[in-house]
């Protein structure tokens, strides 16, 4: 995956950069994988708005992702490279020996022609989903579950990847990409190599319109309002509004948030950088 930048013929050209959506092998999705898509528009069932900035958009389909890889040792051969709107991440198409068909995340390096295979015999090679059990120490891996068959939760985005780093009784340590170094049981299963679609943290819009096409609508900030809409608006001329926080009075930006007695708690090993 790489990125162009565009010349700046028009305003909005200027500082755009995309990918280059080479990697990409087929343009319509495949069929029986995809269900329909109903946008809300950030509105409730009584058509209030409950959601702030949400809106428009191009209309989506929604493709179904096999997470859970419960097919164990029927080999698959991966027959196309597709774009997802609906995630940041490239999709693989999965023609099984059986004659089932499954969309997976495409992991940096998966290639069409390959075969990939899950189970706890599978070798541990790129697109292959193991139990973390029979994964080597040092593996970098991705689409991670947190129970064992519930499916992959974690390390799902472009780019990302976790680091099987050792092993600790009935569970694995995993080095998220936070930063955060956390137990997960041995059981659960992961996908070998990083998540594709890596330069998609380089990429720019150029202009407003590209975000209204994804369904985002401007977003103002509490700063520049008045105080009776919000904690940090008003002020002579520009006035910093004081400490961050919410519409709502709650202070944001460096107040932990997370629940001191939070179950899964007692599994993290380190907590993420800040």
């Amino acid at each position: 995956m790489a990125v162009r930048k565009l010349k700046p013929t028009t305003p909005g050209q200027r500082h755009k950069i995309i990918g280059t959506f080479q990697e990409i092998t087929a343009s319509v999705p495949e069929k029986s994988l995809v269900v329909g898509k109903k946008a809300s528009g950030g509105r409730n069932n009584t058509g209030k708005m409950t959601m702030r900035y949400l809106g428009g958009g191009h209309k989506r389909k929604f493709r179904l992702i096999d997470f859970k890889r419960t097919k164990d040792g029927i080999p698959a051969t991966v027959k196309t490279i597709e774009y997802d709107p609906n995630r940041s991440a490239r999709i693989a198409l999965l023609y099984y020996v059986d004659g089932a068909k499954t969309y997976i995340l495409a992991p940096e390096g998966l290639e069409v022609g390959q075969t990939v295979v899950s189970g706890a015999d599978a070798a541990p090679e790129v697109g292959n989903a193991l139990p973390l059990a029979k994964i080597p120490i040092g593996t970098v891996v991705h689409n991670i579950e947190l129970r064992p068959g519930q499916g992959a939760k974690m390390v799902r985005s472009a780019g990302a990847f976790a680091q099987l780093t050792s092993r600790e009784g009935n569970y694995a340590i995993i080095r998220m990409p936070s930063g955060e170094t956390r137990k997960i049981l041995s059981t659960c299963k992961a996908t070998i190599g990083s998540v594709g679609n890596s330069d998609h943290g380089l990429e720019k819009s150029g202009k407003a319109g590209r975000s209204r096409w994804l369904g985002r609508r401007p977003h103002n900030r509490g700063v520049v309002m008045n105080p009776v809409d919000h904690p940090m608006g008003g002020g002579e001329g520009r006035a910093s509004g004081g400490h961050p926080r919410s519409r709502k009075g709650l202070y944001a930006k460096g107040l932990k948030t997370r629940a001191p007695k939070k179950h899964s708690s007692k599994y993290i090993i380190e907590r993420r950088k800040k």
